[in-house]
This record gives structure tokens, sequence and C-alpha cells, in this order.
């Protein structure tokens, strides 16, 4: 008997049953594309006292290291909810502290938005048989039939790093630079991502400030059942590739060739891919 597998869908698979399944389902989102101008980035005691020496800094690059996200219901807008969103990124920079080769440090930058997205209204309460934290059950019991937030994002584009001092200090973390940014307000998993203690800066130190790129979207879901159509069971049909001790090098022979990577891709390619590539075999056919 044939069998539908992912993919294409042709008339001859025909749909077999109507299935009910709990998911997650989007009710609202958006896309958004923000220059964070002067972002204050928090270092360690150790590069500190570089930055403090140095006479110029670049940005390498930035991570996100971890978003975090409140969800509350929109006064006088039934169905509307408030997203906070406080983005964590480590900064990777290059200090010039004189002639010859940079100092790479790495600090914590961070950056706060807020939207607002539909996410309807529901008043039951969702438990299953998972494992539940009981120390978060004191601040979460009355919040378990809001929607769930959900940050997509992927890492910065450093558009540029700069060296002020105090008095020059103007950054956009919502604090005053002489005084530094709230460090208790940091959660200790992002503080254990850096190498030291984060210190705040003090009345004689100089700031690094960097400007960023970030490409994010925002869901609302709520956990619903849907009926939806069904072909069959997801059955995988390919099998798995594995490398045996006696012949490691079967593993690698089943990989193609990237000719990619030899011959990259003209102007051309790329917009009519979409920026992506499909495999080729080097002499314009695919």
């Amino acid at each position: 008997m044939e069998t539908c597998g992912p993919g294409p869908v042709t008339n001859a698979h025909k749909i077999k049953e109507a299935v009910c399944i709990h998911t997650d389902k989007v009710y609202d989102s958006c896309k958004d594309k923000d220059c964070l101008e002067d972002l204050q980035v928090i270092l360690t005691r150790c590069d500190q006292d570089i930055v403090n020496s140095a006479i110029n800094v670049k940005a390498k690059s930035a991570e996100v290291i971890w978003v975090f996200t409140e969800i509350e219901p929109l006064p006088f807008n039934r169905g509307y909810f408030s997203v906070d969103v406080k983005y964590f990124f480590n900064v990777t920079l290059e200090v010039f502290t004189g002639v010859g080769r940079p100092t790479l440090v790495n600090g914590l930058a961070t950056f706060d938005k807020k939207v607002v997205l539909f996410g309807s209204e529901g008043n039951s309460k969702i438990y299953s048989s998972k494992y539940n934290n009981d120390e978060a059950l004191p601040t979460s019991w009355r919040k378990n039939n809001l929607p769930q937030a959900i940050v997509e994002v992927v890492d910065p584009i450093c558009l540029s790093a700069k060296l002020v001092e105090d008095d020059e200090c103007d950054c956009c973390c919502g604090c005053c630079c002489g005084c530094g940014c709230d460090l208790a307000s940091i959660p200790q998993n992002v503080c254990n991502c850096f190498e030291g203690d984060l210190a705040a800066a003090t009345d004689n130190s100089r700031h690094v400030l960097v400007s960023l790129g970030l490409f994010s979207i925002i869901k609302i879901e709520r956990n619903v059942q849907l009926l939806i159509p069904a072909y069959d069971f997801c059955v995988p049909q390919k099998e798995c590739l594995a490398a045996t001790d006696e012949n490691p090098c079967d593993l690698f022979n089943r990989l193609r060739f990237p000719m990619d990577e030899f011959f990259p891709p003209m102007a051309d390619e790329f917009e009519q891919l979409g920026g992506a590539t499909t495999n080729t075999c080097g002499c314009g056919c695919r």
C-alpha cells in the first residue's frame, strides 16, 4: 500500500481522517527591525581596567544570550496584551591600548522594548502530568490562563562602538553612566556567562557604547485543540547515516562535494534564490 510522507501532496493521496490535535496557535505576531543606538556595555572589573587605558575600541561581534518576556493584559482593551521584552547581549570588543594587536574583551549590553498584540481571552486553566516546579507556584498560579509570548531573534549586527568619558555619556540603558546600570536586575544565569564579576561603572571609568541592528519576530500563542486533515502517520523513510569502526570513511563517502565553497555563487544567483544556494555541480547545472 502506498504511504504518504512529508513533502508535496498529489491528488493520489487521499485524506484518511480528521484528527484533533493539541497545539499552540499563533493569535497575533509582529516583526521588527530595531536600530539600538549607544547601548552601554557592562564589563568585568579586569576588562574595565583595560578599557580605562584604551585609545580606541571596535565592535567585533554580538550574540543574544537570553530574552526575558513578561506578558500582562492591557487595561480597557479586551483580548490585547502588552509584551515586555528584555534582550541580553554578549558583546565582543577589540580594545586598542597602543601599537600592536588589540585585546578582546566581552561585556553585557541590554535593551528593553514593549509591544501590544492580540491574544484573545480564555479563563480555563491548563494542567498536565509533566513535572512542575513547585517553587514557582506562588507567583504562577494566577497567570495560568494567560497566553504565552514567543520571541524569535537572530544575533544582532554590530554597527559601531565608541569610547566616552563619564561627562559625555548619554546611553540608552535607562541609567546614568556615572553610577552604572542596576546590576541587581541582571539574572545570575546571565552573569555566569562572563569570566569574572560584572562591575558597575564608577565616576572615573571610561565607558563603551555600542550600536546594534536587531531583527526579531514576537508572537502570542495559546494552547488550543485544532481539527486538521491527516494523511497517515509520519513514518521516517530515510535510514540514518553512520560510520562504523571497521570503515570510518563510509559516512564521509556519502557526503556530497562542497562545490559552492570552491565556486561561490554570483550575485544574480543570490537574488533568484533569495540569498540561499542549492546544490550545484560547478558548471551551471543544478
